[in-house]
């Protein structure tokens, strides 16, 4: 399941995020590769310890935590840290799977359900840069406005095309949903977008909501590992 959610960042955030990033130090984004991804990743990315990364992964998380749709989507039990890369020209990061775990500051182990890029730079300020994210119904190409959150299953072998002209700047993280099966996941999503939807047709009482969202949260505790 791929997910597109817009203005997760207001254009105010994305400028202060983008302020204190230029004022950042930037290092080899080969520091958070596994084996296979380090021979394909060409990159820069603020160190995971530095103050501002961990300042601006805070309003990251403070905005996830504030939407419906990405809580929806993702279903969330543990989300890591985000982090900050981007890509200047001529850079790019070819092929690759995420690694399956991650470690979390405190050395706590994330399962990478599922990938979030969180992009920074408006799309008419650079060339190329595109994420490119295979599934099952053929390559999807993905270049988003500032502000605006891709979601997609770790598992996906994915890609971002060199940049040709100007600079991509994001934010990226992964995290452990409730519910491991990403198609368990898509059917839950279509599902409370649905009740929602319903919802705001009917009304929050109504016999056909009760009906639907009894049958969505019985799902979910089959489903969930908590």
């Amino acid at each position: 399941m791929l997910v597109h959610i817009p203005g997760l960042l207001n254009s105010s955030q994305v400028d202060e995020i983008r302020r204190v990033l230029a004022a950042t130090d930037w290092v080899d984004g080969r520091v958070t590769a596994g084996a296979q991804s380090a021979r394909a990743k060409h990159n820069l990315q603020v160190p995971e310890d530095a103050p501002a990364a961990r300042a601006l992964g805070e309003v990251v998380l403070t905005a996830l935590g504030r939407n419906e749709d990405f809580v929806s989507a993702s279903l969330p039990l543990r989300v890591f840290p985000p982090l900050f890369n981007r890509y200047d020209e001529g850079m790019c990061f070819g092929a690759h799977v995420d690694n399956a775990i991650r470690f979390a500051p405190g050395g706590v182990r994330v399962r990478t359900d599922f990938s979030c890029t969180l992009f920074l730079t408006p799309p008419a300020d650079y060339d190329g840069g595109e994420l490119v994210i295979e599934d099952v119904f053929g390559e999807q190409s993905v270049k988003l406005g500032a502000g605006d959150l891709v979601l997609y299953p770790a598992s996906s072998l994915h890609r971002v095309n060199p940049i040709t002209r100007g600079s991509r700047w994001a934010s990226f993280f992964w995290g452990q949903s409730m519910v491991k099966d990403d198609g368990q996941r898509a059917l839950l999503h279509r599902m409370d977008t649905a009740i929602r939807q319903t919802r705001a047709a009917l009304s929050d009482d109504h016999t056909a909501v009760l009906a639907l969202t009894a049958s969505y949260h019985n799902l979910l505790r089959m489903w969930a590992e908590v």
